[in-house]
């Protein structure tokens, strides 16, 4: 059974026309259509559109589901992502200010080492451990298990030091082995251990040059608290209020404190100098660590609050 068909239906309320085609029961041949007659063709900027609304849907899928699958819960909190950029620019301020720092000084750098060596006995840098920034804020893990054992919950930490110990390096400008009677003890003014050298490099802040290395590995900012020793941590978190907030942030090469109150000499300092640091961490920007690092190069010059 065949007929010729001359109009096609589209819907119970129109119909176009198309060539003649032959329809037979039980089988159907493909019919191509082109263009309905009469029916304009799309303009290319709505083709644009919709290749643009196809291409924006695509990516939008893709950037949800990869931060779904692999941006931390801590960073999906409020404020977290603009903490984060902050921490980036800072990270970005302290790799370049370190690495010109470097290349600036290292001409400095070996004439200060030869005179070191010429002054006094002794090896030219001078290590030691200090405290750096505490980046544990809670329990190693979130879960539970209960019925389990809890090394899940252990501190691997062999001793609590309240934030991340690294190894600071300056120049040397005491006599060998200076504290080997007396312990971990601050300096004072007109300290009989510093060498003669030693007191012109820290009144300029010149021993410091070294630590643009700690600054580039990461475990120091240019801008911080000052890192403290392990032994100075333990006793003054227990004696000044606040103490441990200053290790929430990297230590820094300078930093507030430092150049407004100068060296630690007593425990009344410290209290001060930890006011400096809990505000400079409450106000942080780019433009105070511009300021700060402009201030320094004032103290610096002038040699305030060195000895």
């Amino acid at each position: 059974m065949s007929q010729r068909a001359h109009k096609l239906s589209i819907d119970n309320q129109s119909s176009i026309a198309t060539g003649s085609a032959v329809l037979r029961y039980g089988a159907a041949e493909t019919i191509t259509l082109g263009r309905p007659y009469g029916v304009p063709r799309r303009a290319p900027s709505i083709r644009f559109k919709f290749l643009v609304g196809e291409v924006t849907g695509i990516v939008f899928i893709t950037l949800s589901s990869l931060f779904v699958l692999f941006v931390p819960a801590s960073m999906a909190r409020a404020g977290a992502l603009r903490l984060a950029m902050k921490r980036a620019i800072k990270r970005t301020l302290d790799v370049v200010g370190a690495a010109a720092g470097l290349i600036l000084a290292a001409p400095l750098m070996i004439v200060i080492a030869g005179a070191i060596k010429l002054d006094s006995p002794g090896p030219v840098f001078y290590t030691q451990t200090r405290v750096g920034v505490n980046r544990r804020k809670g329990d190693r893990r979130y879960f539970r298990w209960v019925g389990v054992a809890d090394n899940r919950q252990g501190e691997r930490r062999r001793e609590d030091l309240f934030g991340r110990p690294f190894r600071i390096v300056k120049f040397r400008t005491m006599i060998q082995d200076a504290e080997k009677k007396t312990g971990p003890v601050w300096a004072t003014q007109n300290d009989p251990r510093i060498t003669r050298l030693g007191r012109f490099l820290r009144r300029m802040r010149m021993d410091e040059i070294p630590q643009f290395w700690s600054v580039l590995k990461g475990d120091m900012s240019l801008v911080g608290p000052r890192p403290e020793r392990p032994a100075f941590v333990r006793d003054l978190s227990e004696k000044v209020d606040g103490y441990h907030k200053r290790l929430e942030v990297k230590p820094g090469l300078t930093g507030l404190a430092q150049v407004e109150n100068g060296y630690d000499s007593s425990l009344s300092s410290v209290q001060q100098k930890v006011g400096f640091d809990l505000k400079y961490i409450s106000v942080w920007s780019f433009w105070t660590d511009v300021r700060i690092l402009a201030k320094t190069v004032v103290v610096v010059m002038t040699g305030k609050g060195a000895y």
